[in-house]
C-alpha cells in the first residue's frame, strides 16, 4: 500500500498563502483530480475548510485534533495512525493500493515518515506565502519521472510534474 503525497510546491518551497493556493493552475488541478479519483484522500481540517466541501469520487478523511469536528460525507481521524487505518480500509474496499495525502503543510510533515511516493508539481514561480512543504531528504527519494508543462491559457505559471519514490533501502 503506497502512502502518496500530492503536492504543488513553488521553487521557494511555498505551498500556501492565507490557507489558499498562491497560484491558479487549472491544468494541475485536472492532474490532481485524475491522480486522486477513486482513492482515499487525507487532509487537515484547515485544508478541508479551504476546499469547502468533500471532494467527489473519493473517501475524504480529515485529520483534526478537535474531537467534535464532523462533516457529513467525510471521515474524521484524530491521529495519523487512525487516518492511515481509515485510509487502508477505504483503499481495500475500493481495490486500490494508494492513500493520497493532500495537505496542508502540517499534514505533510506528520505523514512524511510514512510516505512512499510523492506526486510533486514544481511551480516555476516564487510567490509569497505562509505555508511551506517540508524539506525532502533526497538521500531517501529517487526521481523517477519529470515532465515540463508549459502554462495553459488559464494557468499563471509553467510547472513540472515530478514523481519521487522512496528508495528501496529506506522503505
Amino acid at each position: 500500500m503506497h502512502i502518496s503525497f500530492v503536492v504543488a510546491v513553488a521553487e521557494n518551497g511555498i505551498i500556501g498563502s492565507g490557507n489558499e493556493l498562491p497560484w491558479r493552475l487549472p491544468s494541475d488541478l485536472k492532474r490532481f483530480r485524475k491522480l486522486t479519483m477513486g482513492k482515499p484522500i487525507v487532509m487537515g481540517r484547515k485544508t478541508f475548510l479551504s476546499i469547502g466541501k468533500p471532494l467527489d469520487g473519493r473517501a475524504n478523511i480529515i485529520l483534526s485534533r478537535d474531537q467534535e469536528f464532523s462533516v457529513e460525507g467525510t471521515l474524521v481521524a484524530q491521529t495519523v495512525e487512525a487516518a492511515l487505518e481509515l485510509g487502508k480500509r477505504e483503499a481495500s474496499s475500493k481495490d486500490v493500493d494508494e492513500i493520497m495525502i493532500i495537505g496542508g503543510a502540517e499534514i505533510y510533515k506528520a505523514f512524511m515518515p510514512h510516505a512512499t511516493r510523492i506526486y510533486y508539481t514544481l511551480v516555476h514561480a516564487e510567490p509569497d506565502g505562509d505555508a511551506s512543504f517540508p524539506a525532502l531528504d533526497f538521500s531517501l527519494w529517487k526521481e523517477v519521472e519529470r515532465e515540463l508543462v508549459n502554462a495553459g491559457p488559464k494557468d499563471c505559471y509553467d510547472f513540472s510534474n515530478l514523481l519521487y519514490e522512496k528508495t528501496a533501502s529506506n522503505t
